[in-house]
């Protein structure tokens, strides 16, 4: 009967554009939010300004134009996104609160709105004390405020809301933990990813697809001494950080396998002309272009544009994997019978 009820309770909750079209503008500045973040870090720009929540002393929102310089207009216009999108948020809380009688989304949009002021709070931290290590879980709430922010947009759609009443193809529980779990992974290469940046070992290693000229490079401490040789001062390489490249590159071999078994797993179980089966092979798509990414980051010598176009894809595929496994539980949640 709980299921019966919940549908019932879908089918009374009409399907509102307004609510809808907020909600994935809110996801769309989520994830330009990201890419401005990204083009922060490339550009090494985190302390350009060095106060929160003013910004060389003015309030953050009368700044003047004239000085947005540099590696300021990065750090800045980051914080006004910010700003916009945390506005956003806690709108879209509020109109979930009010208006959709899914008491359930009320406390995803609550989750949402916690998620962002958490952001804000370590993005703030990360200024006040001058602390790069902040910048991991600084991108790993972002990474998963894309996702909860991109699930409301589904969850307030046409789609999500009319398929209350539709009997669907159920997918395999094979599959479906399968992509599930490799969708957990592709989260924990963004917080390797985000590692990495943050120690400054995008560039550890400086060629791909060996690593200087071998399929496993050697990190004794003659071997750091001969690449650090070439290395400006301040840029001397660790084992540690050659290390976490690698771990990287593994962990990118690996996710494309997982992807491209999802994707062929998804052709053999739901057939081409099914939804998922075209998401997944999307997803391929976007893994492949991810790699691509990764080795033109180091071929250019990490030039920014290309390392935030790495950024973005991989939160894109975080996405990608997220809104497939909460499209599968929503057809498996309707194929199942109500209990007697």
């Amino acid at each position: 009967m709980v299921r019966g009820g919940r549908a019932i309770l879908e089918m009374n909750n009409p399907y509102r554009p307004a609510l809808f079209w907020f909600a994935v503008v809110n996801a769309a500045a989520t994830f330009l939010l990201i890419g401005l973040g990204g083009l922060v870090t490339s550009h090494e720009a985190g302390m350009s300004v060095p106060d929160w929540p003013t910004t060389y002393g003015y309030n953050m929102f009368l700044f003047p134009v004239s000085k947005w310089v540099d590696g300021i207009l990065y750090e800045h216009s980051h914080r006004l996104l910010a700003s916009l999108v945390g506005l956003l948020t806690t709108v879209l809380a509020v109109w979930l609160w009010r208006k959709d009688t899914r008491k359930w989304l009320h406390w995803v949009g609550i989750a949402a709105f916690l998620l962002v002021i958490a952001q804000g709070i370590l993005g703030g931290l990360r200024v006040r004390l001058n602390m790069n290590s902040l910048g991991v879980p600084h991108g790993a709430v972002a990474q998963a405020f894309l996702v909860v922010t991109a699930a409301l947009a589904l969850f307030t759609s046409r789609w999500w809301i009319n398929s209350a009443t539709l009997k669907q193809i159920p997918v395999p529980r094979g599959l479906y933990g399968h992509v599930f779990w490799v969708t957990v992974l592709v989260f924990g290469q963004l917080l390797i990813a985000a590692t990495m940046r943050h120690q400054h070992a995008g560039l550890a290693i400086t060629d791909f697809p060996l690593a200087y000229g071998k399929i496993w490079p050697d990190t004794s401490p003659a071997a750091l001494a001969q690449h650090n040789a070439s290395r400006p001062a301040n840029n001397l390489v660790t084992a540690f950080q050659v290390d976490l490249q690698m771990a990287h590159r593994l962990l990118a071999y690996a996710l494309f396998l997982g992807v491209a078994a999802a994707a062929f797993l998804a052709r053999k179980k739901l057939g081409w002309g099914d939804a998922l089966t075209k998401f997944a092979f999307l997803w391929l798509g976007l893994l492949t272009l991810q790699i691509f990414l990764g080795a033109a980051t180091i071929w250019s010598n990490k030039a920014a544009d290309v390392a935030t176009a790495h950024v973005m894809v991989g939160a894109l595929a975080l996405l990608t994997g997220a809104l497939w496994c909460l499209v599968a539980a929503r057809r498996n949640f309707n194929a199942q019978p109500a209990p007697a």
